[in-house]
C-alpha cells in the first residue's frame, strides 16, 4: 500500500492558476489542466491511471482542497473514507466518512488504516508538501500537462530547502500528438 500525491500541475509547476478561490477553484486558466480527464474513460495512459486513482481506498486531502472542491459533495469517489489534513479541526461535524487532523503524521496514519491493505490518493499542494516534510509520502503520480500558467499555485513551493530524492518508476504520455488539448505525460515517482 502506498499513500500517493495524484496532481495535475503546468510544466511550470503550477497546479491553479492566478486568484484560485471559492469562486475560481483552479484560477484563472487552471480548468486548462483537466482536459486531459476527458479521456479518462478510453483506454491507454489517461484511462489506466485514471482508473488506478479510482482503485485507491481512502483519500488525504488538505483542507483548502477539500474547500475549494465543495467537499467533493460529501464523496471523492465510491463512498472511501477521507482524512482532512488542517491547521484547526472546524467546529461543525464533517460529512460522511470525512475525519480531520492537525498533524501530518496522524493523517497519513488514519488514511493508511482507512484504506486496509489499498493505497491513499493525496490531494492538495500543502498536504503533499507536510506529507514530504514528515517523510510520510510514498510516491507522486503528476500529470504534466504541456502549458506554462506563469503564475498561480505552486506545487512545490512552500516544501523548504531539504533535499528529497525520487525514482522514476513509470511514464506514460498521451498518444495524441494532434490533440494539444488533452495532450499530457503522467510521471510516476517513489519517494526515496
Amino acid at each position: 500500500m502506498a499513500v500517493r500525491l495524484d496532481m495535475t500541475m503546468s510544466l511550470d509547476g503550477f497546479v491553479a492558476g492566478p486568484e484560485d478561490g471559492p469562486d475560481a477553484p483552479l484560477g484563472a486558466g487552471g480548468f486548462r489542466l483537466f482536459n486531459w480527464l476527458d479521456r479518462r474513460l478510453d483506454p491507454g495512459p489517461a484511462g489506466e491511471v485514471h482508473a488506478e486513482a479510482m482503485a485507491t481506498r481512502a483519500v488525504l486531502s488538505g483542507r483548502r482542497t477539500y474547500e475549494l472542491a465543495g467537499r467533493w459533495n460529501g464523496d471523492h469517489h465510491d463512498g472511501v473514507p477521507i482524512v482532512i489534513l488542517t491547521h484547526e479541526v472546524p467546529a461543525e461535524p464533517p460529512p460522511g466518512s470525512v475525519v480531520y487532523a492537525t498533524d501530518p503524521v496522524d493523517a497519513a496514519s488514519r488514511a493508511r488504516a482507512a484504506a486496509g491493505d489499498g493505497d491513499v490518493m493525496v490531494h492538495g499542494a500543502g498536504a503533499a508538501q507536510a506529507l514530504l516534510r514528515a517523510g510520510e509520502l510514498d510516491e507522486m503520480e503528476l500529470h504534466v500537462v504541456p502549458v506554462l500558467l506563469g503564475s498561480g499555485r505552486r506545487l512545490f513551493d512552500g516544501l523548504g530547502s531539504g533535499h528529497v530524492e525520487l525514482e522514476l518508476v513509470r511514464r506514460l504520455t498521451s498518444p495524441d500528438a494532434e490533440d494539444l488539448p488533452r495532450r499530457v505525460t503522467h510521471l510516476r515517482y517513489r519517494v526515496r
